[in-house]
């Protein structure tokens, strides 16, 4: 059974499983856990969102720019809804919006959801070589739920939604309290993200990052390694990534 995220000043011990992190080998260090973003990281569904948004807005009268686009990707929710009630004068509150939101995609997500090109191979080989996985996510827990479906949950130990955590990323929270509850160290932890919030969010936490671009293109940077696409990722590739 997958656990969720520890409440905010829990002890982190307590949510650990069995089977958690690696041991470091005589000499070098480990590889403990791999955090992954779930949006557009391992599902192709930032242009759900995006049809979302825009479905949203249409309804209450108000058509998106393009040009929005790349400044609601990636980020908490009330963060992206906040800049669309604002950026369109919209009539209505924020917990309004992301209620309706959700509703939108959900709908969208109604049957199986298309997983980006290497995930199935990927979190197949951390599965079967006993890799403690978590995923963490700005999505709310209701969407997290129903997406995990097509992912697969039993991949994962923990899982943490954006409506979870008192801050969400950019905030290095949830990268804190997934390496938290995984009980391993976030410098020994591999982040895969697709944005350069969520990738903000894990090198503030202290993580070693692998960027996988979907929306908007990351440029390279100490601690981060960025590839087209996690076909180029694989189990061995992470460990290098831990110095």
């Amino acid at each position: 059974m997958t656990s969720t995220v520890p409440a905010a000043g829990s002890l982190p011990h307590a949510h650990r499983t069995a089977r958690t992190a690696q041991a470091a080998p005589p000499g070098g260090a480990s590889l403990d856990a791999v955090l992954l973003d779930m949006d557009g990281t391992l599902v192709d569904t930032e242009g759900f969102w995006w049809d979302a948004e825009c479905e949203a807005f249409a309804g209450l009268g108000y058509a998106l720019d393009e040009s929005w686009r790349h400044v609601v990707v990636g980020g908490p929710m009330t963060r992206s809804a906040g800049f669309l009630i604002e950026a369109t004068g919209a009539d209505i509150t924020v917990p309004e919006l992301t209620v309706l939101l959700n509703d939108h995609f959900e709908q969208r997500i109604s049957r199986d959801v298309p997983l980006m090109p290497g995930v199935e191979r990927l979190l197949a080989e951390l599965t079967e070589q006993d890799v403690p996985a978590a995923l963490v996510s700005a999505s709310h827990r209701r969407i997290i739920d129903r997406v995990l479906d097509s992912i697969g949950a039993q991949h994962f130990r923990l899982t943490i939604a954006g409506d979870e955590v008192e801050h969400s990323k950019p905030h290095p929270e949830p990268y804190l309290r997934a390496a938290a509850g995984l009980g391993a160290d976030p410098v020994r932890c591999a982040v895969i993200e697709d944005t350069t919030t969520g990738v903000a969010s894990a090198q503030a936490a202290g993580c070693p990052v692998v960027a996988v671009p979907s929306v908007a293109p990351i440029p390279p940077g100490d601690g981060r390694t960025v590839v087209a696409s996690l076909e180029e990722v694989d189990l061995a590739f992470l460990r290098k990534l831990i110095k």
